[in-house]
């Protein structure tokens, strides 16, 4: 493990918000005339109403909650906005889920990755902190947490994995060609972004927990800086006097009296970063700040009232563009201004902010270091993948309605229910698709042995349902669910007709460059009869290990380590 991963006290969190412009009194607006002919007078009144549309048009509020803020004045500050927006590839492993998909409503959920990079690569973010010899360096993926916007806009979760967890890293291959592979233990997550950018960072969260990830939003340390000016300063609270500053000089130097602070600017930033003087000194205490933190810039933004000025929003608009990085899916201002109207349905009531459940790992050489938690990990992601609200409160009739996919009309969405593979409609003939059987009965865990001839017993099984290509390979694997991969777009189709006709989900479908067609992994939950063991049945709300947080709760108060009072 290199400890260079672990830089101070980390990096900056995604501000979180919801912008409201236009107004009669906005510069730009056209004032109405005294005088003149009522014909006159009519015309003017038009221009002007045309005019307040116009402005109200550009001066939108464009946001990701969490992480992004921004509004556009005119049609040449939109077009100049456009023009500085940085992409970069969404996913650069080699799974592909193939995005999110409507449910039987024609609703369909999001899932946007959040990134806050701790890059030191321009005179503004140097300026912030850290430690010298970080600058100019690799950046670290220090803030991960994926948004979950609900199909029917009723509610969002979002989850949070701590910078110390330690996963196993994917394969993952840059535009360019440069191919950066698997690695062979255990790596700190936030090593990822140096792995081909944040579409590894993605390929990473894909890997482990199976949710199709259909954006992501990557910020820096002097967006959040200029986001927290922006709307005039975050709420937040200590239960005690705290100094985030240590004996040999680390900490974020955090200074701040018991009791509620409004903070901004360089103070946002400490905050954000803080781990020594919160709770036990951990990261997880400081994902725990930036959920309160989170919590209360989304409260702020829906208050509106700090942001009815174009010129203040202009500011903030160039100020987040200029710090943000986003996917090609959302490289306009249209495409983020929709983005934001879908995510402003939610009130803060319906926000439950998680935090990945872990374990500290027990592997030598990691000590402080963390991995997910068995069963509870696995039961939050579920929640996310099956669309389940992570309050207990279920679906319900979002602010503004629902927003179907196009083509359907808005209907209230039904408790979700396990998604059923893709549309098989452009699929061949069963008799036609060549299917490979592979067994990898052991699990990822090689606790059990291999069931022996297994591949060859659901080869046969495939055959009686149409399948007459299906043979068992001798090459095996290592699964703990069995999943159907496939190497080529064309396939896409005939993998998904192989999982259905066996009742498995539509996450069991995946593309992969490991494979040489149609490969079926037959994983641990397929050990033995005609159909893989049912999981059981999935939890209504998030586990207690998730430390949920609602977006309403403005009494959540910081717990100050001991020895850093003063």
């Amino acid at each position: 493990m290199r400890h260079s991963s672990v830089r101070g006290e980390g990096t900056d969190a995604p501000a979180t918000g919801d912008i409201s412009g236009g107004g009669a009194d906005e510069p730009g607006s056209i004032p109405s005339p005294r005088g003149g002919s009522r014909a006159a007078r009519r015309a003017a009144d038009r221009s002007t109403r045309r005019g307040r549309r116009r402005v109200l048009r550009w001066v939108a509020s464009v946001l990701s909650l969490l992480i992004l803020a921004t509004a556009a004045g005119g049609y040449l500050y939109y077009r100049h906005l456009n023009g500085s927006i940085k992409t970069d590839a969404l996913n650069l492993g080699e799974t592909k889920l193939g995005g999110s998909k409507p449910n039987s409503f024609g609703q369909t959920p999001l899932n946007i990755l959040l990134i806050g990079s701790d890059a030191r690569d321009d005179a503004a973010n140097q300026a912030l902190g850290g430690a010298t010899d970080t600058f100019d360096g690799p950046p670290l993926a220090d803030v991960q947490m994926l948004l979950h916007l609900s199909a029917d806009r009723s509610n969002m979760s979002v989850v949070s994995m701590p910078r110390d967890t330690m996963l196993t890293m994917p394969k993952c291959t840059e535009p360019g060609g440069k191919v950066h592979p698997a690695s062979k233990g255990l790596v700190q997550t936030n090593e990822s972004l140096q792995r081909g950018g944040p579409g590894c960072t993605v390929a990473a969260w894909t890997e482990l927990t199976k949710i199709p990830i259909d954006h992501f939003m990557m910020i820096d340390f002097k967006g959040v800086v200029s986001m927290a000016d922006a709307i005039g300063g975050v709420p937040v609270c200590v239960e005690q006097n705290v100094h985030s500053r240590t004996r040999d000089g680390k900490g974020s130097g955090l200074k701040l009296p018991k009791g509620e602070s409004v903070i901004q600017g360089e103070t946002a930033l400490q905050w954000l970063r803080t781990r020594y003087g919160f709770e036990d000194g951990t990261d997880i205490a400081r994902t725990h700040a930036q959920h309160q933190y989170m919590n209360s810039m989304a409260r702020e933004f829906r208050k509106n009232a700090k942001l009815t000025n174009p010129v203040k929003m202009n500011s903030l608009a160039q100020a987040a563009i200029d710090a943000m990085v986003v996917d090609t899916g959302l490289n306009k201002i249209d495409k983020l201004y929709d983005l934001s109207m879908e995510l402003k349905k939610v009130s803060p009531g319906r926000i439950t902010m998680t935090t990945m459940p872990w374990v500290y790992s027990t592997r030598p050489g990691l000590d402080g270091r963390v991995e997910p938690m068995p069963n509870e990990a696995e039961a939050l992601f579920r929640m996310i993948r099956e669309d389940i609200a992570l309050d207990g409160k279920g679906s319900g009739t979002p602010e503004g309605g629902a927003s179907p996919s196009p083509g359907t009309s808005a209907a209230p969405s039904a408790p979700a229910q396990p998604t059923t593979a893709p549309s098989t409609a452009a699929a061949s003939a069963p008799a036609k698709v060549a299917v490979t059987v592979r067994n990898a009965t052991g699990g990822k865990d090689g606790a059990e042995a291999k069931v022996k001839l297994r591949a060859n017993d659901v080869a046969a099984l495939l055959k009686g349902k149409g399948f007459t290509k299906a043979t068992a390979d001798t090459q095996t694997g290592a699964e703990d669910t069995t999943v159907v991969r496939f190497a080529t777009d064309a396939q896409a189709a005939d993998a998904a007709s192989v999982a259905t006709a066996l009742g498995l989900p539509a996450t069991a479908v995946q593309k992969s460059a490991e494979v040489p067609g149609i490969v079926l992994f037959v994983g641990k939950d397929w050990r033995t009869g005609s159909a893989p063991t049912p999981p059981p049945p999935a939890p209504t709300v998030a586990p207690t290990s998730a430390h949920a947080l609602n977006g309403d709760n403005d009494k959540a108060c910081m717990p100050v380590q001991e020895g850093f009072t003063w």
